[in-house]
């Protein structure tokens, strides 16, 4: 008898297991996306932050970088993120219609970044280097990419966890981005 039950656990953790997975699908089925995470920032100032440039360690910046009077996207990216690299073709297109884009890189190596930078093009006006995540922490980054639609006072007004794409771009981001651009 004791056997038989030694045998029916491994079974009944088996499908315990399998209808987790189940209800989690049928979740995000019905519309509960855990790339939709909200941010608590939203609306509120960039946090104080002073950083490091991140080709050249002697540069130091703070949040004043990020309120220059025109809307911005922070873009958080590493080299160790492989949906960066998929999202990158199309902020170099950005960058290339005008739009600003500072780069945060997050938890990374500083020279595998600046030279990943050099092979596939640099679409940031200005980089960043968060080595060890404090503002990536501080803005409730969960991983990269994710990006941050900043206005010209320096205020968050939108996240977006997961690669920035043309859809996404059109749909979501761009109306906002128009919208502070025209000091609204």
């Amino acid at each position: 008898m004791k056997t038989r039950l030694l045998l029916l656990v491994p079974l009944l953790l088996f499908l315990a297991l399998a209808a987790s997975f189940v209800v989690q699908l049928t979740r995000n089925a019905h519309g509960d996306d855990p790339t939709l995470l909200e941010s608590a920032l939203i609306g509120k100032p960039v946090p104080v932050f002073t950083l490091q440039s991140l080709d050249d360690p002697a540069k130091q910046y703070d949040q004043s970088v990020l309120r220059d009077g025109k809307p911005l996207l922070l873009n958080v990216w590493a080299t160790w993120c492989p949906t960066c690299r998929a999202e990158h073709q199309f902020l170099n297109t950005l960058a290339a219609q005008g739009i600003r884009v500072v780069g945060m890189d997050y938890k990374d190596d500083r020279l595998k970044a600046v030279n990943w930078l050099n092979t596939l093009g640099n679409p940031y006006a200005l980089s960043l280097y968060d080595g060890d995540g404090m503002l990536g922490l501080d803005l409730g980054v969960y991983g990269a990419p994710e990006t941050f639609l900043i206005d010209g006072r320096g205020i968050i007004r939108y996240r977006h966890a997961g690669d920035m794409n043309a859809g996404i771009w059109q749909r979501e981001v761009r109306p906002l981005y128009e919208k502070y651009a025209g000091g609204a």
